[in-house]
């Protein structure tokens, strides 16, 4: 499936930075409230082992990359039986492999423990891929200047996949925001308001593919689920031009979201703004935030236009 990268000047890319697909009939496509009649059938975004791109990939290394997944920052100390589980490997597989990276000092053992942890080494892979990331250096002035008294955080997103990825976050000294947001964290397309206003102006069928690549549980009472009532709400956020979250991917907390969009209209990332529900209500908090978040979202994408760092091109992958 092709895929976005936002590309500098020099035609180098900036990793991460990315969308799902260019289409040149986007800014004319229709908003569609219900999923195409052949386009009911669920899509998977990952490629098949026992394709013919088997024959050109080195699986082991594949494997490697889920044992490093199998770890959360909600438990990033596992046993062996727990990241083979994980990561849908045998546990002699996965022995061999965890002796590798602890080798290697991406994995440590915990003390005198069966336990294993991931070592602050992985930060590097991550932080290489975006440090040079025009978006994420225009964009920190920009979000810090949207935290205050209202917003308690401010942040820069990207799509990758079905998940949303966040490469900036900007948020004020006392944080009562309830969620553990930081730089390289995921979360799903589907519930969040960085994930639909960045999927809002891309054509129908890459949002089915989108919505379709994982299951969509219930993260809260108020969380959207069912394929054609996210399909309309799409069409509902591309219309006003931002996103509004009521604790729809955290409860207590609200957030609004506009997209990053190159010279051709095409998303490339989202800012969003958050505050606690215990503070300001949903609609006050979109009758103040609206209008500042726009206003930034346009500032960002003018400030990448005029770098040239705007600029879209397809990767088949």
């Amino acid at each position: 499936m092709p895929r976005v990268s936002v590309l500098d000047s020099s035609g180098d890319a900036h990793s991460n930075i990315r969308t799902i697909v260019r289409n040149p009939n986007l800014g004319q496509s229709k908003c569609r409230s219900s999923r195409p009649a052949s386009s009911r059938k669920r899509r998977s975004l990952h490629v098949d082992e026992d394709s013919n791109a088997g024959k050109s990939v080195v699986l082991s290394l594949a494997k490697g990359f889920q044992v490093l997944n199998a770890f959360t920052s909600e438990e990033p100390e596992l046993v062996l039986a727990d990241v083979a589980r994980r990561a849908a490997l045998d546990k002699g597989t996965t022995f061999r492999l965890l002796n590798t990276l602890v080798m290697l000092g991406y994995v440590e053992k915990v003390g005198d423990s069966r336990r294993f942890r991931l070592t602050l080494k992985c930060l590097d892979l991550g932080f290489n891929a975006i440090a040079r990331s025009e978006l994420r250096t225009q964009a920190r002035p920009i979000l810090r200047s949207l935290v205050g008294e209202m917003n308690e955080a401010a942040s820069l997103a990207v799509l990758d996949g079905s998940d949303i990825v966040y490469v900036e976050r900007i948020q004020a000294g006392l944080v009562r925001l309830g969620v553990d947001v930081r730089i390289g964290s995921r979360a799903p397309v589907y519930s969040t308001a960085v994930g639909q206003a960045i999927l809002s102006l891309l054509p129908v069928e890459t949002q089915i593919e989108v919505l379709e690549a994982q299951p969509r549980i219930k993260r809260t009472e108020t969380t959207i689920t069912d394929l054609d009532a996210l399909l309309q709400r799409l069409c509902e956020v591309k219309a006003a031009g931002y996103a509004l979250s009521n604790q729809e991917n955290a409860p207590g907390l609200c957030v609004l979201a506009a997209p990053v969009i190159d010279r051709d209209g095409i998303p490339l990332a989202a800012i969003s703004i958050a505050a606690p529900t215990m503070r300001i209500t949903a609609d006050d908090f979109e009758r103040l935030g609206v209008a500042p978040l726009l206003r930034a979202a346009a500032q960002l994408s003018r400030a990448l236009e005029a770098m040239g760092g705007a600029t879209a091109t397809v990767a088949k992958r």
